[in-house]
């Protein structure tokens, strides 16, 4: 037996609004990709004679969200369909044409088919120009007639991610037919007990307007790591003889850094900094000779898995590999974004400290280093090195777990 769905009020209001560019701006667990699904789905259904298109970031969030929310959807209406996977990605509804599955993160590649609706998941996520530039090629791409002549429409949900795309086309200045409908987190009646409290525990006061009331705020004002205080994080703590050391380290050639921590129960230190060091095997002479004695443990940039600082055949982690040291670190380096947010949230929670006056370097940077033009931490400046070797430990250690939450429409008898 077909169900039927429900909705919550932002849901409801965005998934049959009659504006052709409807933007949902929501806090977390607000409900927005499922909003984004059944809009999709009941588009399809109102107008079977045109294909449809539906957008995400990247194909990883297409497969693992995307992929499962609509065969989940489609089950419980009871509507037959095929799901065709990579390379094809497309649902085809059985005499309703199909739902075209296509990744933003190549904006150039979206050409070459054609469609009379789409949806975009998480556009704001994107850098400003990148999520014009989809956008541009999404409404190039939604040009099929529809029989009743109704007009074409692209429906938009993200989680407001600063002044970017989304704030200056539906929030700013909208053209005609673009409505932004915000909803805050506690709009889902569904959400598990504490899931609002658990945010509130790991996302700094600055953050929690966007991500829990799905407000526009600005997330790049003022330095980068303003987490940090001078005072509030300021440590005595000093390394003890043999103990176990961990280190930050930043690749860069001619000018490599390196912070170097010691844990005190849950507390990280920073007692130590390197900078300037000429490349790689330079480094490791440094640290084998300054800390003998010591257990070392090392928290690279995980693009020394393949880069060199040298001109050698190894790459620089399989040189501090051989060097006998401990090596922390993941297939690929997390988001700037989300290394910056978990450090921030690290100082601001007491979970970091810095000496000071063993890390003088790194504290000033870590107080002046600021975003440039493009909303990045500014490179020009040659302020980045030590920040960015400091808090790769943390970004491994200490990473941002957003809370789990059953976000879904509910279908009901």
């Amino acid at each position: 037996m077909m169900q039927r769905i429900s909705p919550t009020k932002p849901q409801f209001d965005y998934m049959l609004t009659t504006e052709p560019f409807p933007a949902l701006v929501a806090g977390f667990g607000a409900g927005k990709t499922e909003a984004a699904v059944n809009r999709a789905i009941i588009g399809k259904l109102r107008h079977p004679e045109v294909n449809r298109g539906f957008y995400a970031p990247t194909y990883d969030l297409i497969r693992m969200i995307a992929f499962p929310r609509f065969e989940e959807a489609l089950e419980a209406l009871n509507i037959p369909y095929k799901l065709y996977k990579s390379p094809i990605n497309y649902i085809d509804i059985a005499g309703m044409g199909k739902i075209i599955f296509r990744s933003m993160d190549s904006p150039h590649r979206i050409v070459g088919y054609e469609h009379g609706d789409a949806d975009i998941d998480e556009l704001d996520t994107m850098k400003t120009e990148e999520a014009s530039h989809a956008w541009r090629q999404i409404l190039a791409r939604n040009r099929q007639k529809k029989r009743d002549g109704s007009r074409n429409t692209i429906g938009v949900t993200t989680t407001p991610e600063g002044f970017k795309f989304v704030y200056n086309t539906w929030k700013k200045k909208p053209a005609e037919g673009y409505k932004i409908i915000q909803a805050p987190t506690e709009s889902n009646p569904h959400l598990p007990e504490g899931y609002i409290q658990s945010l509130r525990d790991i996302y700094p006061e600055a953050l929690l307007a966007a991500y829990l009331e799905g407000e526009f705020v600005n997330l790049q004002s003022g330095t980068v790591y303003h987490g940090y205080d001078r005072i509030a994080c300021r440590s005595s703590e000093i390394m003890i003889e043999g103990e176990l050391l961990m280190i930050g380290m930043d690749f860069n050639v001619t000018n490599m850094s390196a912070v170097v921590y010691v844990q005190r129960g849950a507390e990280w230190h920073a007692v130590d900094e390197l900078k300037g060091v000429y490349d790689t095997p330079n480094m490791i002479d440094i640290i084998l000779e300054r800390y003998q004695g010591h257990s070392i443990r090392v928290y690279p940039d995980a693009s020394g898995k393949s880069r060199k600082t040298v001109d050698a055949s190894k790459s620089d982690i399989s040189l501090l590999e051989g060097a006998g040291f401990s090596v922390y670190a993941n297939k690929s380096n997390p988001l700037v974004k989300e290394r910056v947010l978990a450090s921030n949230v690290a100082f601001t929670k007491g979970k970091v400290f810095v000496n000071d006056q063993k890390c003088p370097e790194f504290a000033r940077c870590l107080e002046q280093l600021a975003y440039d033009a493009n909303g990045a931490p500014d490179k020009k400046s040659n302020l980045d090195h030590l920040p960015d070797a400091g808090t790769y430990p943390i970004a491994f250690e200490m990473p941002i777990i957003k809370p789990v939450a059953d976000l879904k429409i509910r279908f009901v008898s």
